[in-house]
């Protein structure tokens, strides 16, 4: 059975979400993607999962499938697959100046700082609320937050490889079906699939209640340690999502954006 999508914010995007999904399922052993039947301007099929629930022995299979996964690596944080650009909620997603910046630069500049000056714009965040989160960009900027990918990424970096995670992009809890015929297994949709650190998929996950978080981090560092003091960073890892979701839906997630910036001032 296939299963078919049409909403998309332009027709390029349903093009990108294809690239992404073909990308992510060429890693050997790495999380189960929906395969893609057939793709075209504004139109995606996809094969149908069934939905149902899973077992702490299969969410911590898709945590170390994950770990895999994003350890397959990209060339340069931001990197997209495909000839298209990748698109992130209804605009088309920013990429890098230069494909030699280091993750914070990369992260303030490309997914903070335009969702933030959207944000301002539409009212939804106030001058000092602003202001926070400019501060963090700036230490992002200086290199003060920055932290190691997982192991089994910095095993790439070491074979000449930049230490740059193969992303989903936007693992939400609603973004990881479990499939019911085939005893619960974690199957990945809607992905916004880029390079960039690997503890970003882990936020998104913590950010909308993913109720089988701990068997899949659990899985996750059997098979590749993450850097110490990760759960610190959750918050700054989640900064993102939170302005695209500002910009998305107004103020009620702007006061959780600069919350979560404070904790990085």
């Amino acid at each position: 059975m296939t299963w078919r999508k049409t909403r998309f914010p332009h027709p390029d995007a349903a093009l990108a979400e294809a690239d992404g999904l073909r990308w992510l399922a060429q890693v050997p052993g790495g999380a189960r993607v929906a395969r893609v039947r057939d793709v075209g301007p504004g139109v995606l099929e996809l094969e149908s999962i069934r939905s149902g629930p899973t077992t702490a022995v299969a969410a911590r299979a898709f945590g170390a499938a994950l770990a895999r996964t994003h350890a397959a690596g990209a060339d340069f944080f931001g990197q997209v697959p495909g000839s298209t650009g990748g698109f992130m909620a209804q605009a088309p997603m920013p990429g890098p100046s230069t494909p030699d910046l280091r993750w914070g630069e990369f992260y303030a500049t490309t997914r903070v700082l335009p969702f933030l000056r959207t944000a301002v714009g539409q009212g939804s965040i106030t001058p000092d609320g602003a202001a926070a989160v400019e501060a963090v960009a700036a230490r992002l900027v200086a290199g003060d937050l920055e932290h190691d990918q997982p192991a089994r990424v910095r095993e790439h970096a070491s074979l000449g490889r930049p230490a740059v995670a193969r992303l989903h992009g936007d693992l939400w809890n609603g973004n990881v079906l479990w499939d019911a015929d085939a005893g619960g297994e974690a199957v990945l949709i809607d992905a916004t699939a880029h390079g960039g650190h690997a503890e970003t998929d882990l936020a998104m996950l913590d950010l909308f209640g993913q109720p089988h978080l701990d068997d899949i981090v659990e899985g996750y560092q059997e098979v590749s340690p993450l850097a110490a003091g990760w759960p610190d960073r959750i918050a700054l890892h989640q900064l993102n999502p939170l302005l695209v979701h500002t910009v998305l839906f107004g103020s009620s997630y702007a006061d959780a954006a600069v919350q979560a910036a404070a904790a990085y001032v």
